[in-house]
Formats: C-alpha cells, structure tokens, sequence
C-alpha cells in the first residue's frame, strides 16, 4: 500500500470540512433565503389585495366594469402585479391583464377555494392564462359578515427567480472565496503541524546515518516540542553508546587482525558469525562473503565443518589436529569452545585454528638433523674405535701396519674435528656472534673473490677445473671480510669439486640496483628440483654417496647460508640437471 505525507492526511480533511460546512450553511442560506422571499411575495401580494379591497369598498362586484378595469389598471401599474377581481361564484369580474368576459370560471383555483372559506389562499402554479408561473395570493372581501367577493393578486414566479438568482449568484460567490480562502488557511495549518514533524523525520534520518551532530530544532507546541527534546537526548545517548561500541569493535577487529592465529565464530545454526584475516588466508575464504551463510557452504573444508559441529555440541573446550591440503599440505591444530552471551546461554562456538606447519618442518628438520649427525658422527667414531681395537687385540703388527692404523684413525679424528668445529662455527653464526673480531665495513667484493678463489687453487688445480673471476673493483658492499669470505670459499670449493676434470667455474660481481651479487657459475651434474628446497640444510647430500667420496661436513651450504643472512643479504640457486648450477649471494647495496 502506498503512503502519503501527514500533509496529504490533514489538508484534505481540513478542506473537506470545511467545503461540507460551507455547503451545507450556503445551501441552507438559498434555503432560508428563499423561503423569506417567498414570504415576503405572499406578504407583499396580500397587503397590495387588502389595499385594493379596502379601495374597492364592500360592493365593489356591484360598481359599474369600467371603474373597475380603470381601479384595477391604476394598481396593476403602479405595482407592477395582475390583479384579479372574482365573485362568490367564481366568475371573473375584473383582471388587470385579461377580459374578464373571455376568462373561465376560478372557483376551482386553490387560492380562490381557500379565500371563499374566509382565509387567505396562496398558491404558486402555471397560468393558462398568461402562459408562465405565477405566485397567487387571494383574499376574501366581506360585507355585513358575508363574502361579498375575492381580491386576488398575482406575481411572475420569474421575478421573485430572478432575484434568488442573484442572491445564490452572491451566496456561491461568497461560498467559493470562503473555499479557496480555507483551503489556504488549512494548508498553512497543515503545514504549521507538519513541518516540525517533517524536521524530526529528517534528523531521524541523520541518526540512523550516524549523523548526531545536528540537534531537532525546538517546535512551538508543547507535545512535539517534548517530542523534540527526547529525540535530542535519544541522539545524544547513541552517539554515546555507537562510539563506544565502535571503538570497542575497533580493538576487537584490531585484535582479531593482527593475531596469527585463525579464529572463525559460528552460531548455533552453524552459519559463520566472523572469520578474521589469518582464517581466511589459511582456508582461502572472503570474511565478508561468508558472513552469516552455512558454514558448509563458506568454509569448503570437511575437517573444518565437522570440527564446528564437535565445538557446538560439546559442553566443554575440544582439540583437534589435522591437516589442510590447500595447494601445498599444511598442519594445523584447532581448539573449540562454546561462545555464551552475558546471560550464560550458548549462542553459538568459537574456533582458534594454529598454523603448525612451521613446527611440524622443525620437528622434522630436527629429526633428520639428530639422524644425520649421528651417522656422520658414528662413521669415524666407528673406524676409529675399529682400528684402535685392531690395535689392541694384536699388538704385535708391523710398524707399517701400525703407522697405516694410525695414520687413518688420525684422519677420521681429524673429520670429528671438522664437524665439530662447523657445528661450532655454525652455532656462533646463529647466535650474532662472529668467530673474528673483526668489524663490518664496506670493501670491495674482489678482495673476498680473490681471497676465496685461492683458498680453492689447489683442489682446482687437482681435478684441473680452471676458475675464471670477473669482478671489478668498484662493486663493493658491507661486510665481515673474513666471514664472506669463509661463505665464498664453501660456495666455490662445492663447485669445483662437483664440476667434472677440464670444466670451468665462473666467479662474478654484479651491482643491480638495490643489491650487489656474488654469482658462482659450474658445469658440474646440476640438481633435482625436489633437493632444491632443502640443500641449505644441516648435513643434507643430494648424492650422498658421491658427496662422503669427496669428504666435507655435509654443513658448508648451511654456513653460507647463514653468514649470508647476518649480512641481511640472502643466497640463491638455479639449477638443472645435467646443465650446472648457479648460486647467487645477494647483499645490500652500502649506503654511499
């Protein structure tokens, strides 16, 4: 149903009202009107018939017809009214306007009748006559007590309509300005009521903006003034109270923002109450999009859906781990509890989700680390603890022998030694704590290449592997000389021992904007892309056959690694099959 304004409800009413009361008083104003002009005709028609009688004398029928043509004539003219003279027995002795010999017999006319009784008859009909409608009145003439004859007077019903014409002509003049003046009036009241209802509707409307800043302006009445006042307050309370809420929504969505924990509320229809940023990074899902639908159909993960369905229909908190297989596998470790209102009801559940991947790889990388320290670590401790019992058991060897025993149980104290030292090294690194006292200033990367470069000269020399530098002086960066160095030399002494006899290993510095480069290039077998990841690692070999043939720790990459990040710089590396390797240091450009 359509509405209208309050001003459509009241104008109207008020103009109705009044156009009825206008109406219905000019109507009974022609009414009455023309009821006093009736009687005011039968008034003047009876006093212009006594005047006549009164003239005539009581034997009027008697006198001779032209004295009474002459009478009647003289009247008529004066007054401008038919008058008629009749006699006991209806015949017609005299009309001011007729012959009266041609005239027929008026006994049967009403007024004639009513005067022959003795009273006073009026009537309003069509004449034949005269051939329009007039107003009669007539009036017996009485001699010694005995009616002698009939006076009667007559006038134009036309006149007495002209002149009610006229006055309803002024009557509906006067209605129709009253009407138009009404309905201005009633529009100014209507809008005098309306206005004030309209400027609280507005503010009403800024309110439910969040505007408050505009008060309802005061009305003159009592009740809508009151009514303005509690809308003023009401605006005051809830800019007061949204603040609040507001700032608290605030720190609330700051909070949930910046946890890294996932955090998703449903309600007891299981539909999603809020989800905020971390959630919807780990289950790829819009916070708004979701809002308020089915947590089947926004969250399109099963372990997710039934661990909602487990938090809500469990009175106290629950815990699950499980795993999300969204592109790459991700462990994560959800706790549940039921989300109550202030009364203690249970309006729904609140589900943190912790990303345990991380922790999960740690744990990992921790195994494989214990696992391969042990075995790199049980290697020599074996042979040593089996050449020494070698020893023991017969002492009686030869020299040689002896000296041989010796000679590789110092070898393999010497690999302990190595680890050892790597691990120590390694562990100084992590810690801040660099092995020299030496601080970080800029230098140019030749020096550390050159320096690195001959650290290796021998191992090159003895599998003839031709190392080519290109690095000029002016690329420079900020650095431990001494640590890059040791970095450089692990990068380089990898390449050349895994580049096959006559190949050629490329050592270049490059300046590229915001970064300066160390790139080592081999042509040695290249490695698998599913080792790429992980040949950063603690003791991890991709062939680790090959690799314990030509000895090292299994550490050297992992020390790169990290003597790379304490010069926040960052190494990486490019390789394929069969086609070499390429690792690249990455340090920041130094400050000019």
């Amino acid at each position: 149903m359509r509405r209208r304004r309050l001003l459509w409800h009241l104008f109207p009413g008020y103009l109705l009202i009044t156009v009825v009361a206008v109406v219905a008083v000019s109507v009974y104003s022609g009414l009455s009107l023309r009821h006093f002009y009736y009687q005011q005709t039968i008034s003047t028609l009876e006093a212009r018939a006594s005047l006549l009688a009164e003239r005539a004398g009581p034997g009027f029928p008697s006198v001779a017809r032209p004295e009474l043509d002459a009478l009647i004539g003289e009247l008529s003219d004066l007054s401008d009214t038919r008058i008629t003279l009749v006699a006991p027995s209806g015949r017609v002795v005299a009309d001011s306007h007729e012959d009266a010999s041609g005239m027929e017999n008026h006994a049967d006319r009403p007024e004639i009748a009513a005067a022959m009784t003795g009273q006073i008859g009026s009537s309003t009909r069509f004449s034949h006559t005269l051939g329009r409608e007039l107003v009669y009145v007539a009036i017996p003439v009485v001699a010694e007590g005995d009616i002698t004859g009939v006076v009667r007077t007559a006038l134009p019903r036309t006149a007495l309509d002209r002149e009610l014409a006229i006055v309803f002509g002024r009557i509906s003049f006067a209605a129709a300005l009253l009407i138009l003046l009404a309905a201005g009036l009633s529009l100014f009241v209507s809008r005098r009521i309306t206005e004030p209802i309209e400027s609280m509707r507005s503010a009403a409307e800024r309110f439910a903006r969040g505007d408050f800043r505009h008060n309802v302006t005061s009305a003159r009445s009592e009740e809508l003034a009151g009514l303005a006042d509690s809308l003023n307050r009401m605006a005051a309370e809830l800019d007061v109270r949204i603040r609040t809420i507001t700032h608290q929504r605030a720190e609330q969505e700051a909070v949930l923002a910046s946890m890294v924990e996932g955090v998703i509320a449903v309600d007891p229809e299981e539909c999603v109450i809020a989800v905020n940023r971390a959630a919807s990074s780990m289950l790829n899902v819009e916070p708004e999009a979701s809002r308020g639908r089915p947590i089947q159909e926004a969250i399109r993960n099963t372990h997710v859906q039934e661990f909602a369905a487990l938090a809500l229909s469990s009175e106290g908190p629950v815990e699950r781990e499980f795993v999300l297989a969204a592109g790459e596998e991700r462990f994560v470790q959800a706790h549940g509890t039921a989300l109550r209102d202030e009364n203690g009801r249970q309006v729904g559940a609140v589900i943190v989700i912790n990303d345990v991947t991380g922790m999960r790889r740690l744990e990992n990388v921790r195994k494989d680390f214990v696992a391969n320290v042990s075995h790199e670590l049980r290697t020599p401790i074996t042979s040593i603890k089996g050449f020494v019992e070698t020893l023991i058991d017969d002492p009686g060897r030869s020299a040689a022998d002896t000296e041989r025993f010796l000679r590789i149980i110092a070898r393999h104290a010497d690999r302990l030694d190595a680890i050892i030292e790597d691990l120590l090294f390694l562990s100084r690194i992590e810690h801040g704590t660099p092995p020299s006292g030496e601080d970080f200033r800029v230098i140019p990367l030749s020096r550390v290449v050159r320096a690195a470069v001959e650290a290796v000269r021998a191992s090159a020399r003895s599998s003839r592997t031709r190392v080519v530098v290109n690095c000029p002086d002016e690329v420079s960066a900020s650095a431990n000389p001494q640590l890059l160095e040791h970095a450089v030399v692990n990068i380089l002494d990898n390449a050349v021992k895994y580049s096959p006899e006559g190949s050629e290993v490329v050592v270049s510095c490059h300046d590229e904007g915001s970064e300066v480069l160390v790139r080592v290039e081999d042509e040695g077998p290249g490695i698998p892309a599913a080792d790429l990841p992980r040949i950063f690692e603690r003791f991890y070999r991709v062939d680790k056959a090959r690799s314990r043939e030509m000895g090292g720790t299994g550490l050297g990459l992992a020390i790169a690694k990290h003597i790379v990040q304490a010069h926040r710089g960052r190494i990486t590396v490019e390789s394929h099959p069969g086609a070499g390797s390429v690792f690249c240091i990455r340090l920041p450009r130094p400050a000019p």
